[in-house]
């Protein structure tokens, strides 16, 4: 095979706020060659995920930090092009964690093949991937609803947000979605089938707990925490479980304010906050995987994909992510 050329962003320095542009750089290398037991990928779909704000921050965190010049951490879905390996052949293809590169020269014992019977390959990436396990094992395993439980989650029509929902809805939940726009809010509403929506930036959201939550909250899926997960705190009913997947309003602060100030609503009402790593269910990953490959199947789970296309774009599109101008799951087609 001719000598191949990878493109790959780094991290250039590290953001104070929001990230811009010139926190990222756009580097040029040979890639190696592989040697016994390694496969040559190229990338397909990339990633793009809240979580990776975090990688950019010192300090301590579940996961070690980036340092100026690595490259931006992340999952790709990629075709196996040459491959040293018995356990993989030219044209297949796989999940892998090689971050915002072209290509990759990786052991074959740290890919994932992607079963394509399941759904499109972009889908392993999202629905049937990280996000969608994220979403099963932090609502049924942390949340653990029952039918008639009032389920609330923040973020309602992304990629995570969007999978908890109906999945309360397929366990008879009354699904109550919290979002950023009209058009969101709609979306959950009524291609989604939850109950109600609100949309944060322009209602009172306390007082939409209020009044659509009269007995209380009893299961909150958090994606954002700040303010709406306070408003959450104010309306918990008794025996509440909260699972905090993110809290992606506060990964562009300076200087985090201090909160929240009311937690002492679960000791009045007996509630449990839990955070949750998908990590920690990785034995059960392919049942989950099937299981919501059933749904989405029968019908009963949908998704939303936010293309964008091409490698040079991704930081562009990061940074729009954590504004919140994505609409469902958020990827960057890098090649066919």
């Amino acid at each position: 095979m001719p000598e191949v050329m990878n493109r790959a962003w780094i991290m250039a320095s590290r953001p104070i706020g929001e990230p811009e542009r010139e926190n990222f750089e756009l580097v040029e290398s040979r890639v190696p060659e592989p040697q016994h037991g390694d496969v040559l990928i190229r990338t397909l779909y990339m990633s793009l995920d809240p979580y990776m704000r975090g990688r950019m921050r010192s300090g301590p965190s579940y996961a070690t930090p980036l340092e100026p010049g690595e490259v931006m951490t992340g999952e790709v879905v990629a075709r196996v092009e040459e491959s040293e390996s018995s356990a993989y052949t030219v044209g297949d293809v796989v999940r892998a964690r090689i971050g915002w590169q072209e290509w990759g020269v990786v052991p074959d014992h740290t890919l994932k093949m992607v079963d394509s019977s399941l759904g499109p390959i972009s889908t392993a990436l999202g629905v049937l991937g990280m996000p969608g396990l994220t979403a099963y094992f932090g609502l049924l395993e942390v949340g653990k609803p029952k039918a008639g439980d009032v389920l609330v989650v923040s973020a309602a029509s992304g990629a995570v947000g969007a999978v908890v929902g109906q999945i309360g809805r397929i366990n008879g939940c009354r699904v109550i979605g919290v979002a950023g726009s009209d058009e969101k809010c709609a979306y959950v509403v009524d291609d989604l089938g939850f109950d109600a929506a609100i949309n944060y930036k322009t209602q009172d959201v306390t007082a939409e707990f209020g009044r659509l939550c009269p007995d209380g909250i009893d299961v909150y899926f958090d994606n954002v925490g700040g303010p709406v997960l306070d408003a959450v705190f104010e309306n918990l009913a008794k025996g509440a479980r909260i699972a905090i997947c993110g809290q992606i309003s506060q990964y562009n602060a300076i200087d985090p304010p201090q909160g929240p100030r009311n937690i002492g609503n679960l000791l009045r009402t007996q509630s449990t906050a839990q955070g949750l790593m998908v990590t920690n269910y990785e034995l059960q990953h392919e049942v989950g995987r099937a299981r919501l490959a059933e749904w989405v199947r029968d019908g009963q789970l949908k998704y939303r994909e936010d293309v964008v296309d091409g490698f040079e774009n991704a930081p562009a599109a990061f940074i729009g992510l954590l504004r919140g101008e994505n609409f469902g799951k958020r990827l960057v087609k890098v090649s066919e």
